[in-house]
């Protein structure tokens, strides 16, 4: 069984990992795991080449193309198109490797072994990176164990928090954040029988793709009508589409902005707050404040009414909810919400006197 990592961990794999080792990433369609890859290695000024292999039907996009030597007389290999010009190292990524042809396959054996494709090698440091797609409803090829041998094997399981903190980092609409959040289950669906007739095959279900669709469809729309209801369901299907039509239309809570931006307008709201509502409060406070990639005009304004916040919490006994948010700014996936609520000395005394009091 691979080991399994979260996307906070797989980073961090990816960073110790030495060049020369080969890594191979399992895991769902639709989790991220190309995307997490690909950018890694291009914020590490790696330039990164992909390679879908399922879609490949010809070995030479891979390998290059043989052709006679003039002079030698010898059939020899044409550089690819992708082949580098200089000797910079370079990151080949594998991507749906378990669905790629048997003839292609050869050709990974001898790159994963080597790092050489059809005589030629690679750039020192370069890097061979593979992701796989696992379950039944794909069209497989069955990896021979020599081959996923020269691989460090990982399953990539990401968290929904992993999700979500991604999400608010790319400005996707607040709504669809907010649904997941308070909906978890909708975010990774399981197959259901929404299968169209005479196509079995043909379910639409859940996955964080899709979400980011529904996020890009829903941001001009202030509302949702039948039409974008049924538009929705074709992205992530029909239970999950009037769940979020049901959610929209029914909540009432206070936004991490009007507590953050116009504490004195909303205090009376929180206040009323029960116990379970302040801990979601408390998460998607921090999801907002990791979304500020960096200090904004305002974060003065910003820093004091979280302390505002905080401090009501704490008058009103809200003890469990104050130890929540002490613990959650501890992980290290809000890590820039942290450095952000470390401009606020204020903001870390209350906190660490607290913590110190239950500790004392």
């Amino acid at each position: 069984m691979a080991i399994r990592l979260d996307a906070h961990e797989l980073v961090a794999v990816l960073k110790l990992t030495p060049a020369r080792q080969n890594i191979m990433v399992v895991g769902k369609h639709g989790i991220g795991k190309s995307e997490l890859i690909r950018d890694f290695y291009t914020r590490q000024g790696l330039p990164v080449e992909c390679f879908f292999l399922g879609q490949m039907s010809d070995p030479g996009d891979l390998i290059g193309l043989m052709h006679k030597d003039e002079q030698t007389g010898h059939s020899v290999f044409l550089p690819p198109y992708w082949w580098p010009l200089g000797q910079e190292p370079m990151v080949l990524f594998l991507d749906e490797l378990n669905r790629a042809r048997p003839e292609i396959l050869q050709a990974v054996y001898d790159l994963a072994l080597n790092r050489r494709l059809a005589g030629k090698a690679l750039p020192p440091g370069s890097r061979v990176v593979a992701a796989i797609n696992h379950g039944d409803e794909y069209q497989l090829t069955e990896l021979d164990p020599a081959l996923v041998s020269r691989f460090n094997l990982y399953e990539f399981t990401p968290t929904v928090e992993d999700w979500l903190l991604w999400a608010k980092a790319r400005g996707l609409d607040a709504r669809v954040i907010d649904f997941i959040h308070e909906q978890p289950f909708h975010l990774d669906g399981a197959r259901t029988t929404e299968d169209l007739v005479g196509f079995s095959d043909l379910s639409k279900t859940p996955d964080r793709r899709a979400w980011v669709r529904v996020a890009e469809f829903v941001q001009p729309h202030p509302a949702l009508d039948a039409l974008h209801v049924k538009a929705i369901a074709g992205m992530v299907g029909t239970a999950a589409a009037i769940a979020l039509q049901q959610y929209l239309g029914t909540t009432q809570q206070v936004t991490p902005e009007q507590v953050l931006r116009h504490w004195r307008d909303h205090q009376a709201q929180v206040k009323k707050l029960p116990l379970h509502e302040l801990i979601q409060l408390n998460e998607r406070l921090l999801l907002w404040l990791h979304g500020l990639a960096q200090p904004v005009p305002d974060t003065p304004v910003i820093l004091s009414n979280l302390l505002a916040y905080l401090k009501m919490l704490k008058a009103a006994r809200h003890n469990e909810a104050l130890a929540h948010f002490a613990s959650l700014l501890e992980n290290p996936k809000f890590a820039r919400a942290m450095a952000l609520c470390s401009g606020s000395v204020e903001i870390l005394t209350l906190l660490t006197d607290y913590i110190a009091g239950i500790q004392g």
